[in-house]
């Protein structure tokens, strides 16, 4: 069967923006008195909002609430993002021509204040028939919510359905909703050998995600 409808994640994949959520959370964390090293920023790729406050809650050590401490490292999130949002080289340009074959959504980690800014700002708004932030369902990613919930929305069929990731959680939370996989590793947070054998297909940059490659998905 040919796969229809394609699911991307945000960040590592669109916009190179995980070191940019670690320097965020390290600073806020650190400003509040708490503690904060690069185990914590893995620890916390693929949780939704609630999940990696709670991180900063218990482990960091920041005596605040959760809610004040989404608000706070988004608040701060966003105000670099206005500064500068960085895409990565080719990102636009594969999703765009893409979408002239395949039904587009997103399964993104961030919140969706975030999301919605970045896809104003990177020029995609209307690309995506559908998106999804892990916030609206009960876990993130490494759990398959976010991917099962998206491909709802888009009314597309898991077993026609590919997911597009970086991370170790994410590859193993399409991997775990069902989805035909594609792996553009994050080259500062790789994910490990064993996370990659979830992938159906590897590639090297997002600019290697063509119509060609996403036929070559097709599933029995």
């Amino acid at each position: 069967m040919p796969i229809t409808a394609i699911v991307f994640d945000l960040d590592g994949v669109i916009i190179d923006s995980e070191e940019l959520w670690n320097e965020v959370r390290r600073d806020y964390t650190v400003a509040h008195g708490g503690s904060w090293t690069e185990r914590d920023q893995r620890a916390v790729m693929g949780d939704n909002s609630w999940q990696w406050a709670h991180h900063i809650r218990t482990v960091g050590g920041v005596e605040l609430g959760e809610r004040r401490i989404i608000d706070g490292v988004v608040s701060r999130l966003l105000a670099r993002y206005e500064e500068h949002l960085p895409v990565i080289a080719g990102a636009r340009e594969a999703v765009v021509g893409l979408a002239r074959a395949y039904r587009l959504g997103l399964a993104s980690s961030a919140p969706p204040e975030v999301i919605r800014f970045v896809v104003r700002k990177a020029g995609l708004a209307g690309v995506f028939s559908g998106w999804l932030s892990s916030d609206d369902v009960a876990v993130g990613k490494p759990a398959p919510d976010a991917y099962l919930a998206a491909c709802a929305r888009l009314h597309a069929d898991r077993a026609r359905t590919a997911a597009v990731e970086d991370s170790e959680n994410g590859l193993r939370a399409a991997r775990n909703a069902g989805l035909a996989v594609v792996a553009v590793p994050n080259r500062r947070y790789p994910p490990s050998p064993e996370a990659l054998e979830h992938a159906d297909l590897v590639l090297a940059s997002i600019a290697e995600l063509t119509p060609t490659a996403v036929a070559s998905l097709s599933r029995s």
